[in-house]
C-alpha cells in the first residue's frame, strides 16, 4: 500500500540544509589608558618594541630614517642611527642579541648588534617591507597586503604565508606587527583598529578600537600621522602604542566595552 506519510518524511529527511557551522565571533575590545608618556614628535614611527625596560624604535621618511633606543618615561633618545638616506625604515623586531629593520621600497632587513647598533649584515627579500615580529620561533612580516608571511629567523628564508580571514571581509593593509603567544597584533594602515590574529588560521580574533587615542595624541590629522607602533609588555600585560609624529606614547590595556 502506497503511504504519502512516509514518502514525505523521507523527502524531508532527504533534502532539510544540513545545518551551518556559525564561525566564531570576532571579539570587539576597546584601548583603556593606563599612563600617557612623552614621544619624540618628529619620530615617524615605523616599527615598535619593548625589550628590558627600553623602547626599540624604527622611523621612516626617506632622508629622516632611523634606528632608536629610547627611555620610554622621558622619551629621550638614548642611541640613534640615522640611516642612508636612501633607506625608508620600516618594521622591526628583537631576534636574541640582534635587531632586524625591515626597509619599504629596498628590499633589504638590516640586521644589527642590539647594544651598540652596529651592522652585522642584511638579507635580501622580494616586494615591500612594511611590518616585523618574532614569536620566539619564526618571523612573521607584512608587505601592506592582507596576508601574513612566515620567515626563518636567521636566514629570512620564506617559510609560508597565511591569508588573513576577517569573517569574510578584508582587514585593509596590514602594517606593523607585535607577536604575543599565538597571536599576532597589527596595525591597519590609516586606521584607527588594531586586530588579533590567529596566526594559525589567519582568522581575526578581535578587532581593537584605539579611537581615542587619536583625539588624546594631540595630533593634528593630516593623513599620515597615523596610528602605528605595537608593543607589548608582558610583565603587566599591557601595550604601548603610538603614532606616526605623535607627541604621546600611550600605555594601555585591551578591554571589553
Amino acid at each position: 500500500m502506497f503511504k504519502w506519510g512516509s514518502v514525505l518524511l523521507l523527502a524531508l529527511a532527504c533534502c532539510h540544509p544540513a545545518q551551518a557551522v556559525a564561525e566564531p565571533m570576532t571579539e570587539r575590545l576597546r584601548v583603556e589608558v593606563v599612563r600617557t608618556l612623552p614621544h619624540d614628535p618628529d619620530a615617524f614611527t615605523q616599527g615598535l618594541l619593548l625589550h628590558e625596560g627600553h623602547i626599540y624604535e624604527s622611523t621612516g621618511l626617506y632622508g629622516q630614517a632611523s634606528l632608536r633606543k629610547v627611555d620610554p618615561e622621558t622619551g629621550r633618545v638614548l642611541n640613534l642611527l640615522a640611516l642612508d638616506p636612501a633607506y625608508f625604515g620600516e618594521g622591526l623586531t628583537r631576534v636574541g642579541d640582534t635587531l632586524i629593520q625591515l626597509t619599504w621600497k629596498e628590499g633589504l632587513a638590516l640586521v644589527y648588534d642590539l647594544d651598540d647598533f652596529s651592522l652585522q649584515r642584511a638579507h635580501q627579500y622580494g616586494g615591500e617591507g612594511w611590518g616585523l615580529c618574532f614569536d620566539g620561533e619564526f618571523l612573521w612580516m607584512t608587505d601592506g597586503s592582507q596576508t601574513l608571511y612566515r620567515r626563518d629567523a636567521q636566514s629570512f628564508e620564506l617559510l609560508g604565508q597565511q591569508p588573513v580571514n576577517f569573517g569574510g571581509r578584508s582587514p585593509g593593509a596590514l602594517n606593523e606587527l607585535e607577536c604575543v603567544g599565538d597571536a599576532v597584533y597589527a596595525n591597519i594602515y590609516r586606521d584607527s583598529r588594531i586586530v588579533k590574529i590567529d596566526k594559525a588560521s589567519g582568522r581575526v580574533l578581535a578587532e581593537i578600537d584605539a579611537t581615542p587615542l587619536l583625539l588624546l595624541s594631540e595630533q593634528p590629522w593630516d593623513g599620515e600621522a597615523v596610528l602605528n607602533g605595537i608593543a607589548y609588555e608582558a610583565e603587566t600585560d599591557t601595550f604601548y602604542l603610538t603614532g606616526k609624529l605623535w607627541p604621546l606614547l600611550f600605555q594601555v590595556r585591551f578591554v571589553s566595552p
